[in-house]
């Protein structure tokens, strides 16, 4: 595919490449010269919504700010490798 460079050096970013890597309007399109090309990078905006909003419904458990956040904060990453543990013994015995 081609495309002639506009007036104000403008391109056009073919649909089938937009919809293969998901891009949509307002992303932000890195570039960089690397030798005799551009390459160009798209890096979605911050998105304006509370993660603590978004994941409400998979919380299971409230926590406390403090010292109850960071005996919940240790549980949790003791049980992840707890897991991670059972996983890695669990392949290396196939």
């Amino acid at each position: 595919m081609s495309y002639t460079v506009g007036p104000k050096g403008q391109i056009v970013i073919a649909k089938e490449f937009r919809d293969r890597l998901r891009v949509k309007s307002g992303w932000i399109a890195v570039q960089r010269l690397v030798g005799d090309h551009v390459e160009v990078y798209f890096l979605p905006p911050a998105h304006r919504e509370s993660l603590k909003g978004i994941l409400s419904g998979y919380l299971k458990a409230r926590v406390g700010p403090g010292k109850e956040w960071q005996e919940a904060r240790e549980s949790a990453w003791r049980e992840a490798a707890r897991d991670r543990t059972a996983a890695a013994e669990g392949s290396d015995a196939r």
